[in-house]
C-alpha cells in the first residue's frame, strides 16, 4: 500500500538503470531496496558504501534538484561539526527513465535503526542523544533563522494542522483530552533565539549499537530552528529514567522541556491517522510518543 495520493513507485530495476546511464563507475555494484519506515524517500544501497534517495512524493523536477541541492548542503554541514557519524553527500541523480526526478546519493552508514533495536530505557543512549543535540547546537546558526517550514518555528502556526488531526483521529483517540493539551501546548511563549537543529530526531533515523547512539540519518533537515525542537527525542526515543538523565544533560528549563514536549506531540499527532494503513509502524510510533507525552502529564 502506497503512503501517499501522489507517490512514485521506484524498483530495483529502475534504479540500476538509472545508475548505469548516470553514473557508469557504480554500475558493477549491487542495488538493493532498503527496508524502511521512512516517509519521505525510497533507499537503494549501492554496492556496500553508498545509498541511493528517491523522493516519494511526485513534485516538479526542477523544485525537487533545489530541495535536493539545500538538503546535501544541510547535510555536508552537519557531518562536519555532529559527535556521531553522518551520512555525506557524493552526488545528484538526474530524471529518467522510469522516475521523474532528480535523486540523491551519499555514503552508506552501518548500523540498526532505533526502531529495530530500541534504546529508549539506556541510560547511556539518552546521554549520547543529549551530546548529539548539544554538538548541533554548537554549530551556530552564523546569521540564518528558521525557514518557516515545516517544524520549528511558531506553535500556533500550527493550529490548521492540529484541527484536522483532531478531526482524522475522531474514533483512534482520546480527542477531548488532547485537544485541550494542545490548547495548553500552543500558548507557550517563545523565548530563546534559533540554534542550529536535526530536526526529526525519531527512531528511524538514529543508529545504535548496543545500548549507545552509533550514529544519525536523515540530515538534510539541518539548520536553524526553535531550541526546543531537538527535544522531540526525548519523547520519540526514551523512556521516563533515561529521559530524566537527558535533560539534566541539556540543562532544559520548564518552558523549553514543555514546549519539546508540544512538538513531539504536534507530530505523533499527524503519524497516527495518516499512516494507520499504510504505514503502521509509523503509526505506532505516533501512538507510543503520545501515550508517553499523556503519562508525563497524570
Amino acid at each position: 500500500m502506497t503512503m501517499h495520493d501522489d507517490q512514485v513507485g521506484v524498483t530495483t530495476e529502475i534504479v540500476a538503470a538509472l545508475v548505469q546511464e548516470q553514473f557508469p563507475r557504480w554500475s558493477g555494484k549491487a542495488i538493493r531496496p532498503v527496508a524502511s519506515t521512512g516517509t519521505v524517500c525510497a533507499i537503494f544501497r549501492i554496492g556496500d558504501d553508498l545509498s541511493a534517495r528517491f523522493p516519494l512524493r511526485l513534485t516538479d523536477a526542477a523544485e525537487t534538484l533545489a530541495v535536493l541541492e539545500q538538503e546535501a548542503q544541510a547535510s555536508a554541514e552537519l557531518a562536519q561539526v555532529s559527535r556521531f557519524p553522518a551520512p555525506e553527500p557524493v552526488a545528484l541523480g538526474k530524471p529518467g527513465v522510469g522516475y521523474p526526478m532528480p535523486w540523491s546519493v551519499q555514503t552508506w552508514l552501518p548500523g540498526t535503526v532505533a526502531s529495530d533495536a530500541d534504546p529508549s530505557g539506556s541510560d547511556a543512549f539518552a546521554e549520547d542523544l543529549a551530546a548529539l543535540i548539544a554538538s548541533l547546537r554548537g554549530a551556530g546558526t552564523r546569521g540564518r533563522v528558521f525557514s518557516g517550514e515545516n517544524r520549528g518555528g511558531v506553535l500556533t502556526h500550527h493550529d490548521d494542522w492540529m484541527a484536522k488531526c483532531f478531526e482524522e483521529s475522531e474514533g483512534l483517540l482520546d480527542v477531548p483530552r488532547l485537544r485541550h493539551m494542545w490548547s495548553y501546548f500552543r500558548e507557550l511563549p517563545r523565548t530563546g533565539a534559533d540554534v542550529m537543529s536535526h530536526g526529526d530526531l525519531i527512531p528511524g533515523n538514529v543508529l545504535v549499537a548496543g545500548d549507545r547512539l552509533s550514529g544519525v540519518l536523515d540530515t538534510g533537515g539541518f539548520g536553524p530552528a526553535d531550541p526546543s525542537l531537538d527535544l522531540v527525542g526525548a519523547w520519540h526515543l526514551l523512556q521516563p529514567g533515561p529521559r530524566d538523565m537527558f535533560r539534566r544533560a541539556l540543562v532544559c528549563d520548564d518552558l523549553e522541556w514543555e514546549r519539546g514536549k508540544a512538538w513531539a506531540f504536534e507530530q505523533a499527532m499527524g503519524l497516527v491517522w495518516y499512516y494507520i494503513e499504510s504505514n503502521p509502524t509509523m503509526s505506532g510510533m505516533g501512538r507510543r510518543t503520545l501515550d508517553r507525552i499523556l503519562e508525563s502529564t497524570e
